[in-house]
Order: structure tokens, then C-alpha cells, then sequence
């Protein structure tokens, strides 16, 4: 099991939920749990045709899962993982 951490700017889509706790033997698999309990987080995590959106970033126990298996990075009992949306401004 691992706990996913919801960050605020995707709560409006996961009715308020800050963090839920999910299974899967790999990341590809907490994120599909994720977006089946919480359908409307599909669009704004994955393209149309089923890809992880590039502003997208996702860390398990503080590591960036690009640097490791990305979605196929394997997990474990207790592992955190971090939903972080990039965020573009300026002036």
C-alpha cells in the first residue's frame, strides 16, 4: 500500500481528499487506482491517448520516478508518493 499525496491545486477533483491510501506493485498501477476512485483527475494526469502529462511530475519517497522506472517504478509497503503539477506564471 502506499499513500498518495494529493496537492491542493487537484483536490477540487478528489472531493477535498489531501491524500489516499492505495494499492499497486508499481506506480502505473496506485495512479490507475487513483484515477478509478477519482475519475476526473484522468484528464489532468494523463493525455488523451493514455500518456502521463509532461507538466506532471511524480515522486515516490522524495525521489522523481524519471530518475528511477518512471510509472513501471516498483513499490512497497508505506512508500509516499507526491502528485506535483507544474505550475507556469509570470507577468
Amino acid at each position: 500500500m502506499a499513500v498518495v499525496y494529493i496537492p491542493t491545486a487537484l483536490r477540487l477533483f478528489t472531493d477535498g481528499t489531501s491524500e489516499v491510501i492505495l494499492e499497486g506493485e508499481n506506480v502505473a498501477e496506485v495512479i490507475t487506482s487513483l484515477v478509478s476512485t477519482y475519475g476526473d483527475l484522468k484528464t489532468h494526469l494523463f493525455t488523451n491517448d493514455g500518456k502521463l502529462r509532461s507538466f506532471v511530475n511524480i515522486y515516490l519517497n522524495e525521489e522523481d520516478i524519471r530518475h528511477l522506472d518512471g510509472l513501471n517504478t516498483k513499490t512497497s509497503a508505506n512508500d509516499k508518493i507526491l502528485l506535483v503539477p507544474s505550475i507556469a506564471g509570470g507577468i
